[in-house]
């Protein structure tokens, strides 16, 4: 176990998976609180589009996902709030066009592409300092931005409709949301990849949902799951030698199908 930490690419990979877990539960919290799951995924997908492009102009390919992956959330933000019926299409058209953009501009770059597959299923030597030193910034903004609006998020997450005709702030917090989902999702793709992203972001909260009911909470048990299914991923994957985002994933959907029959036994007795 002592020379799993000897490596660089490990001690990055484990500290980024354990802050990667805070943002990952707040916002996985969030997500399948508010009934977002379809919405996240189709940031986390076209964001491949903002990896493509930014090879094709020789750019940092993860701040291409980020801007693509604002601009696609924002724009479905927009959507919805404008027709609720249509935003599903958007959705769906999105998520298309983010991969297919992606691919076409992967396939216009010159010369061999190395890092494309860390970015479809994540890998866990392309965690950077600089990857790092992003998912400290998302941490930190996502913990202060939840914070000062904690209120109104927990009205927003509950009763949407009836927060918005009370709070004329509320109005935003859609908005906010986006930004948020997109912030999450950037920063977790070196990891887990695009494909893998929103099983992440939403199996320790779904979890978590089914014996805790108060946010806070929620939150936290959320955030101790993440920790615990990518410390638990990245460990196994070394001594396996195996992609760690599919093992990851893999574990936290082996734990989530153990809650469900978990929770159905524990209704059982209790009736």
């Amino acid at each position: 176990m002592i020379e799993l930490f000897e490596h660089t690419f490990m001690q990055y990979a484990l500290l980024g998976g354990l802050l990667i877990s805070i943002a990952a539960g707040i916002i996985g919290t969030l997500v399948v609180i508010q009934r977002r799951v379809f919405i996240a995924g189709g940031i986390a997908h076209s964001a491949y589009g903002g990896v493509g492009i930014a090879y094709f102009l020789g750019a940092s390919p993860i701040l291409g996902a980020l801007f693509f992956s604002l601009g696609a959330g924002l724009f479905m933000g927009f959507i919805e709030r404008r027709s609720r019926q249509r935003v599903d299409t958007i959705i769906g058209v999105m998520w298309a066009l983010g991969m297919a953009i992606g691919i076409l501009f992967i396939d216009l770059t010159k010369g061999y592409v190395v890092d494309l597959m860390s970015f479809l299923f994540g890998s866990i030597v392309a965690i950077s300092p600089f990857d790092i030193a992003l998912i400290v910034f998302v941490d930190l903004f996502v913990v202060f931005l939840v914070a000062v609006l904690y209120k109104d998020i927990l009205a927003y997450s509950f009763d949407p409709e009836f927060s918005e005709l009370m709070d004329r702030k509320s109005k935003v917090l859609l908005y906010i949301m986006m930004v948020l989902m997109s912030l999450a999702v950037v920063v977790m793709i070196r990891l887990v990849g695009v494909i893998l992203v929103i099983a992440l972001l939403t199996i320790p909260a779904s979890i978590a949902e089914q014996f805790v009911q108060k946010l806070k909470p929620l939150m936290i048990v959320s955030i101790l799951l993440s920790v615990l299914f990518i410390t638990v991923g990245l460990v196994l994957s070394y001594y396996l030698n195996v992609t760690a985002g599919a093992l990851i994933v893999l574990i936290a959907g082996a734990f989530y199908l153990f809650s469900l029959l978990l929770r159905q036994v524990i209704k059982t007795r209790s009736a």
